[in-house]
């Protein structure tokens, strides 16, 4: 850390060296606080100095590089009320006190945009008791305290202890005062920052409002490191809300004793813990994300709590209240590990709905130590409730000197009312629609204490709204790329922003970056059928879209996709029309096509090395001779308003798997308003997950050729208008050979069809199973209005006698329809017999009665699925959704719930 400090130091230094020789840094000397400098040249002589930009208090520093605005000194003690402005960087300079200790008292407030930095480690601001800072940040324009060095660019993701921090000192109780003589307290605060404690728990220090600290940390004298922000025996009658400390060298925020409240904390890659307290502090805390530095730099942890380290039964005993708190950790191992809360020497505490998270090198997340805080554990004033641990490492037992264990933390979080180990589910930070986090939290404001905000959920999100977007450093890119991606071409933009080209094939990896539009012209190819390989990355939250039909693409065989999206910012491949705000509508451009190296019964069986399939759309070659082949990741997902006729009486489909192998990921996709199928499987062995298919024009899902994936919450919605629709599953093994090999064989679990009115050449129907195909179909729920065409048919010799045989199943089903059945499975027995006789299997009378919404109803019991193979999870619903459940919820369009 020296090393890089004296480096940067020294790259100030350059700068201001190289100003003299027509470099872009200008030095202006002070002189008596009044001169901008000798603007001369030479002797200087016969010059008048410039009037100071810097008020009376200041005294004009240095410019800096790239900053427009005057630099204006601060130093020594504030002993009047005084006015930070935006106009103006403010420099502070060794230790800027804010009145002496309840004397001299003064108010220093901070406008809003206003930057406030320290050009050492040595320069820190201390808020004496008595005194206020009133730091009012907005949104859009948040207070910022920073280094010098990240006012010049030179800052990074590696960059801590480049200047000191904040220190307020308040007049509240702290259990290192003699509670006898509390009026009269006087404890030292780190750094040599001035007194602190007192018998005034609403003591009033001021307000800190959209404020972020960056960059601090110092070792002001031997072994005594700034925390970010220094909370010191303040009082609840100061505000702290949206506050974030980002890259600190010690502790993000620490509270010694006091009784200060805070909400929507952020504590960001933090090199010691995040949130620290001791020494009594009662004060109350929500909505709080800890995220440490995810290029696993140094971290401790989360939260590490002490009530005294030199009495751990001094009283007040610190017993705050937290609730609504993310943490998630990163692999960062050393002296000390990334951990989650340690609960230590005494302290109590209450802790509501949090999460604690983080990848598998990360330490344990959670434990108590100290006899003194395991029995305030046992005798239940520690209290954490309603929470959710995710983690390799999750719990460290509590051990006495001859490591027997006095303490197992695992039993006893388990025991607390409302907790879950178990996957936490988070995109970044937000929890997937999915998520166990949402709907499980306690209303703390309405149960425990109504300073806090009413909540349902665990965690500090709701899942749709991130309140750290606007006023945060480090966790949202910036709204736009300044050039395009290598591998793309900068066009004229359509969107408002950089819009970045795709064409011909591609035959180098690229990466589309969030902050750009991305255009599809013409078929565009990842990679050249098993040679010039190459990936597509694609980042959570970018938009590709076509401009036309004949804009598709095309992953070829032996090439990969990375499209990994997250719920809260899913990637969406669409029609110019929707991203310009025309309207929109089915065929607007061509689609998404996987081509893959696995079998497919179109190929000679003897020969699967060299076969060669022609997609639609003159897309490219599929099938080969590895079930397990690997085209990539799709993970939230959004195709829409595709299918365009590529070529005549050949449209695309939203997603076309061809011969795509079972080392595929397929989760969270959507296929909305396609011209032809929403998803179309031919052969192959690709599974997939929670599959949203709205509004498509003919099949929803659709297989052939020898198809044997896996798939399981699926749910088809056809255009709740009555508009164009057909089935909500075609399946064929193979049109010009019903029996040729590999049959096509899927299971397929947990899928909603909701038909339509639509009466056509095609009607709007839910399941026909043709041409051969078999089929393992549990846990179903076909619906729709009266109007809709036949729920179940079976069609072709070859299925039927599959049906009969019992090789095709359909069980744990329920089939709601006024035309339910059609057609017989043999002479003696009608497809509805057929259907009835399996195990679990029933109808009723319509939608409402096993609907609300898309949201399952009927209560019929499901079948255990897990062990049938891994892919399958055990649920107490049939259908693909059920209410409190809805893993569709905030990144679907058009699903009408």
């Amino acid at each position: 850390m020296a090393l890089r400090n004296f480096l940067k130091l020294s790259a100030v230094a350059s700068a201001l060296m190289l100003a003299g020789c027509g470099g872009d840094l200008v030095v202006n000397t002070n002189t008596g606080g009044n001169s901008g400098g000798n603007n001369g040249g030479g002797s200087g002589g016969g010059t008048t100095p410039p009037v100071s930009a810097c008020p009376s208090f200041a005294t004009q520093g240095a410019s800096l590089a790239g900053v427009a605005k005057p630099v204006c000194e601060v130093t020594g003690t504030i002993t009047a009320d005084t006015r930070l402005t935006k106009d103006i960087a403010w420099a502070l300079s060794g230790k800027v006190t804010v009145g002496n200790d309840n004397a001299n008292s003064a108010t220093l407030t901070i406008e809003p945009g206003t930057q406030v930095f320290g050009k050492s480690g040595a320069d820190y601001l201390v808020i004496a008791r008595g005194s206020k800072i009133q730091a009012i940040g907005t949104r859009s324009e948040p207070i910022v305290f920073t280094s010098v060095n990240d006012m010049l660019g030179l800052s990074d993701e590696n960059s801590f202890g480049e200047w000191g921090g904040v220190v307020i000192l308040g007049n509240a109780p702290t259990n290192k005062c003699d509670p006898a003589t509390l009026a009269s307290c006087q404890v030292e605060a780190e750094g040599e920052a001035g007194p602190y404690g007192g018998n005034n728990p609403e003591d009033n220090s001021g307000a800190l409002r959209y404020v972020q600290v960056k960059y601090a940390g110092f070792e002001v004298i031997p072994d005594n490191e700034l925390n970010g922000i220094t909370f010191a025996g303040v009082g609840s009658g100061t505000r702290v809300e949206y506050i974030q400390v980002h890259n600190n060298l010690d502790d993000g925020v620490e509270f010694f004793g006091g009784t200060v409240d805070a909400k929507y904390v952020v504590l960001t890659g933090n090199r010691d813990d995040s949130l620290d307290w001791a020494d009594g502090w009662t004060g109350r805390a929500q909505h709080i994300l800890i995220r440490h530095n995810p290029n696993d730099t140094k971290a401790n942890r989360g939260i590490e709590a002490d009530n005294q380290s030199g009495n751990f039964t001094a009283e007040p005993i610190s017993n705050p209240r937290i609730a609504n708190m993310t943490i998630i950790g990163n692999n960062f191992d050393g002296d000390d590990d990334s951990e989650g809360i340690l609960l230590r020497a005494g302290t109590a505490g209450e802790i509501y709905n949090t999460i604690i998270t983080g990848p598998a090198g990360m330490g344990e997340c959670f434990e108590i130590n100290s006899d003194e805080s395991v029995a305030n554990a046992n005798g239940g004033q520690i209290r954490f409730e309603h929470s959710i641990i995710d983690c390799a490492e999750p719990f460290k037992d509590t051990v006495d000197g001859s490591g027997n264990s006095t303490f197992n933390a695992e039993q006893w979080f388990r025991a607390q009312p409302g907790n879950i180990v178990a996957d936490a589910l988070l995109g970044g930070y937000i929890p997937a629609p999915n998520s166990p986090a949402l709907g499980n939290g306690l209303n703390v404001s309405n149960f425990i204490d109504p300073w806090f905000d009413d909540v349902d959920y665990i965690g500090a999100f709701d899942g749709e709204n991130d309140w750290t977007v606007g006023w945060t450093f480090g966790l949202h890119p910036d709204n736009d790329l300044a050039a395009c991606p290598t591998g793309t071409t900068e066009v004229a933009s359509l969107t408002g922003r950089i819009n970045c080209q795709l064409t011909g094939d591609i035959t180098t990896s690229i990466t589309l970056q969030a902050g750009a539009d991305y255009v599809l012209s013409g078929r565009v190819r990842i990679g050249q059928d098993n040679q010039n390989n190459a990936t597509l990355n694609i980042e959570p939250g970018v938009r590709i879209y076509g401009k036309s039909g004949a804009d598709f693409l095309v992953i070829t065989r032996g090439s990969k996709i990375n499209a990994n999206g997250t719920a809260a910012n899913p990637i969406v491949m669409t029609s110019v029309q929707d991203v310009i705000g025309s309207p929109t509508a089915a065929g607007q451009w061509g689609g998404l096509v996987l081509l893959g190296n696995a079998p497919t019964n179109k190929c000679d069986q003897n020969d699967l090395a060299n076969c060669r399939v022609e997609a639609e759309g003159d897309a490219g070659p599929y099938g080969g001779a590895n079930w397990e082949d690997n085209s990539g990741v799709l993970n939230y997902v959004v195709v829409k308003h595709a299918g365009f006729e590529v070529i005549p009486d050949n449209e695309l489909n939203g997603i076309t798997f061809a011969g795509v192998g079972s080392g595929t990921q397929c989760s969270n996709i959507q296929v909305h308003q396609n011209v032809d199928d929403g998803v179309e499987f031919f052969g192959g062995a690709v599974s997939c997950k929670n599959v949203v298919l709205t509004a498509n024009g003919d099949d929803s899902l659709d297989w052939a050729d020898g198809w044997r994936g896996n798939m399981q919450f699926v749910l088809v919605q056809h255009a709740t208008d009555g508009a164009k629709a057909n089935r909500g599953i075609e399946a064929d093994n193979q049109s010009g050979n019903f029996g040729a090999l590999p049959i096509s064989n899927p299971i397929i679990a947990n899928m909603t069809i909701i038909g339509n009115t639509f009466d056509g050449d095609d009607d709007s129907e839910g399941v026909l199973l043709r041409a051969g195909t078999n089929a393992k179909l549990h846990n179903f729920i076909i619906t729709g209005p009266t109007g809709m065409g036949e729920c179940l048919e079976i069609e072709s010799n070859e299925s039927r006698a599959l049906a009969a045989s019992g090789e095709l199943q359909m069980t744990h089903s329920v089939i709601a329809c006024s035309e339910p059945f059609r057609g017989t499975v043999d002479a003696n027995t009608t497809v509805e017999q057929w259907f009835l006789a399996q195990e679990g299997n029933s109808t009723a009378a319509g939608m409402s009665a096993v609907l609300n919404g898309v949201f399952t109803i009927d209560t019929t019991q499901p079948k255990a699925l897990s062990t049938v193979n891994s892919f399958f999870e055990d649920v107490d619903f049939i259908g693909a959704v059920k209410e409190g459940q809805d893993w569709t919820r905030g990144w679907t369009v058009g699903l009408e719930r």
